[in-house]
């Protein structure tokens, strides 16, 4: 069922584990994603990164992930991760994502706020989700992100006033922090500040993000998820167990693709499930929340969804 962010990670936050957003960006990574998910009965997020869609583009992605998720046995989010551009968070909208990220924090302060802030209204007339990051995650060689803040990521470790006061501002359903984590291969062991994520999860009430995921040991995963966290976002691991697979597998050039597609879902299904269960989600599909935004309402009747729709044009005229 595609359901919004806060369905499932508010029941996270609550109970204390984590939901894993796991992108993909092709089919095999999409199959492996669901049937990991129906497996573990866990939720998900699933979905696509605006430095992917050169591999996969929005629309063409949108074509599977959006019917998967709506006809799987259990919750499942479609999320736009690291929006970099006002117009393809609104094109993910569009196409019926219903959890976009609009990453700001590259921005001064006050732009971040005012421009997360204008999104988070158009998500919301969507009946969709956003998150927003405040401080900076670092990146690692080969994420495919862009790092314009240099070798020491102390200095754009997210503040806890300045992460309550964004939370207030700009109406986001969950944070991104950056407390020592990056995108992509680490090449040292990570340090994660610990003493802060716990300082946020007491200052904010929306759920906590941890972004650079791949890598981390488990000891970091269960320490961060018991201080606060709610969600964590995986790539790299089940990229290269999928490339893993298929090296396995091409033992001739005899072999054709069809022959390593197989190899590809079932590794991604086992790394996924791997993660699902070390993040503590395995057996919480039926853990569901009513969005906050919109408890009571009938979300299915054509004329809340004719309204919401109307609603959106009308803020895209003031943009």
């Amino acid at each position: 069922m595609l359901v919004n962010m806060n369905e499932v990670l508010l029941p996270a936050k609550k109970n204390r584990y984590a939901v894993g957003l796991f992108n993909a960006v092709n089919l095999e990574l999409a199959r492996g994603i669901i049937s990991a998910a129906e497996a573990a009965q866990a939720p998900v997020i699933m979905g696509t990164a605006e430095v992917f869609l050169p591999y996969g583009p929005l629309e063409e992605v949108s074509y599977y992930l959006i019917p998967m998720a709506k006809k799987a046995k259990v919750p499942v989010v479609i999320h736009l991760d690291h929006g970099l551009e006002h117009d393809t968070c609104i094109r993910a909208l569009e196409l019926g994502f219903s959890s976009v990220m609009y990453d700001c924090s590259a921005d001064p302060y006050e732009e971040n706020v005012k421009k997360v802030k204008e999104m988070a209204d158009i998500a919301h007339s969507y009946g969709a989700t956003i998150e927003g990051e405040l401080g900076h995650v670092g990146d690692n060689d080969g994420s495919g992100e862009e790092d314009p803040h240099g070798s020491d990521p102390s200095q754009f470790f997210t503040d806890p006033k300045m992460a309550k006061d964004y939370v207030d501002r700009t109406g986001v359903d969950a944070l991104a922090i950056a407390v020592g984590n990056a995108h992509g291969a680490y090449k040292l062991p990570p340090k994660l500040d610990f003493e802060r994520i716990r300082t946020i999860a007491r200052t904010v009430e929306v759920p906590l993000v941890l972004h650079g995921g791949s890598g981390l040991t488990d000891r970091d995963f269960r320490q961060a998820i018991r201080d606060g966290i709610s969600k964590v976002n995986i790539f790299t691991d089940i990229n290269v167990a999928a490339v893993k697979a298929e090296f396995k597998h091409f033992t001739d050039m005899d072999k054709g693709l069809i022959d390593l597609i197989p190899a590809a879902v079932e590794a991604v299904k086992q790394e996924t499930m791997k993660k699902m269960k070390l993040f503590g989600c395995d057996g919480k599909a039926a853990y569901r929340a009513a969005d906050p935004r919109t408890e009571g309402m009938d979300l299915s009747s054509k004329e809340l969804q004719a309204l919401i729709r109307l609603v959106a044009e009308e803020v895209k005229k003031y943009r």
